[in-house]
């Protein structure tokens, strides 16, 4: 039984290896008998590479259906000329790298991507530089794969006639790395998709999100940057996602916030700079997450609490010149703050331990009132708000008498 099975797979590998033991270089160049793609894809063999000389090529609806390497050589352009979708890929095992893809058609009833990736496996899409688009980099019901160092730039005016920069929609197991992606709807877009690595990805000045994702599960981000977009970054319905290392600046407006967690559990927030946002962190209905060694630097509201709020854990965070620190909109506290260090502590050290021996209230009834009526946002730098906010930290009524940091840090981390 045994040496049946070893015979079968030494069949299958022989006959692997044998398929793409004699894979060739198909050449495509303005002056060459192959002058286009679309004539390269249906004369290669599964295995095979086509190299793209420079030049401009004019074509769309390219169909990649079997394992191949494409390859551009100094960026030549594949220009779709509005007429729609330009590259898909339908088979496993393909490698797009180096081309220069431009005008994408734009349509209100159909998604139309420079490469979109329909349920492939082991897919590489690399050094491509997309312009003038609808979606980028569209990723559907395909695992195993690599967005690596792509550039998508876009030229967004409104949500409703633009697509995202690179999009994922039911796949698994993707690692989405070094893109710079501005100007669209969404710079990274994740629906339905788990364990997806995002790293030292630029997403800047888009309409909407730097990174939106919904009902994705397990999936890390780490070292990216989003800055001047809508809003940062949407993480909406999801579990066990970890946030790290990650800078979230200047992300401004009367929506805007860094980073807005909505129905997330059981998740890690930890080494990220939040930095001249609107709110920093927005949070709703969300349990069991762990905010940790972060920065929250002059922002508007460094974390605004909405309800429905448990068990959540902030330590060793530093809190550095912002409007409000914490906001609250009820009395009751499930969370822990602790070993954070707030800029706007007075209190004293005594015994010289590095930390304060009076707690701090970092929610402060201003904010309370604000959250009721926006409009009093004005009074912000007036006596009367020193007053009534030291009269709420003596004797706390409208605000969570336990929310306190009972070891604050004299020291900034």
């Amino acid at each position: 039984m045994k040496g049946t099975v070893l015979y079968k797979w030494i069949v299958i590998i022989t006959i692997f290896l044998t398929q793409f033991a004699f894979a060739e270089t198909i050449t495509v160049c303005i002056s060459c008998n192959i002058s286009s793609l679309k004539d390269a894809i249906a004369l290669a063999q599964a295995g095979d590479t086509i190299l793209v000389k420079k030049g401009t090529y004019k074509e769309y609806n390219i169909v990649v259906d079997k394992p191949l390497i494409i390859k551009g050589e100094n960026y030549p352009v594949i220009d779709g000329e509005d007429q729609g979708e330009i590259i898909r890929i339908v088979s496993d095992n393909v490698t797009i790298d180096g081309l220069f893809i431009i005008n994408v058609g734009t349509s209100y009833t159909s998604d139309h991507a420079a490469i979109r990736v329909v349920r492939s496996e082991n897919f590489l899409i690399q050094n491509v530089v997309l312009e003038k688009l609808f979606f980028g980099i569209y990723i559907e019901k395909s695992n195993n794969g690599k967005i690596y160092h792509n550039k998508v730039i876009g030229d967004a005016q409104d949500e409703y006639n633009s697509g995202n920069g690179i999009q994922l929609w039911y796949s698994k197991n993707v690692v989405v790395e070094r893109n710079i992606i501005q100007k669209v709807r969404d710079g990274i877009y994740l629906e339905f998709s788990d364990n997806i690595t995002i790293n030292e990805n630029t997403s800047i000045n888009n309409l909407r999100y730097g990174l939106h994702f919904m009902f994705s599960n397990d999936d890390l981000y780490t070292n990216n940057i989003f800055e001047n977009n809508g809003a940062g970054v949407a993480v909406m319905f999801s579990k066990r996602i970890k946030m790290v290392n990650n800078t979230f600046r200047k992300n401004w407006g009367t929506a805007a916030f860094g980073l807005l967690l909505k129905e997330i559990n059981d998740a890690e927030i930890r080494g990220n700079v939040f930095e001249e946002n609107t709110v920093a962190i927005k949070v709703e209905g969300s349990n069991r997450i762990v905010y940790s060694n972060n920065n929250f630097i002059r922002n508007g509201y460094a974390i605004k609490v909405l309800g429905a709020c448990y068990a959540n854990t902030f330590e060793k965070n530093n809190f550095l010149y912002n409007s409000f620190d914490i906001s609250y909109n009820s009395k009751i506290n499930d969370n822990v703050f602790q070993h954070n260090y707030w800029s706007s502590y007075t209190g004293y050290d005594l015994d010289k331990d590095g930390l304060g021996d009076v707690p701090y209230r970092p929610v402060k009834l201003f904010s309370y009132i604000v959250n009721r009526t926006p409009e009093t946002i004005i009074l912000m730098r007036s006596l009367f708000i020193d007053i009534i906010d030291f009269s709420e930290k003596v004797s706390p009524v409208f605000t969570p008498d336990n929310l306190q940091d009972m070891t604050p840090k004299m020291k900034r981390y």
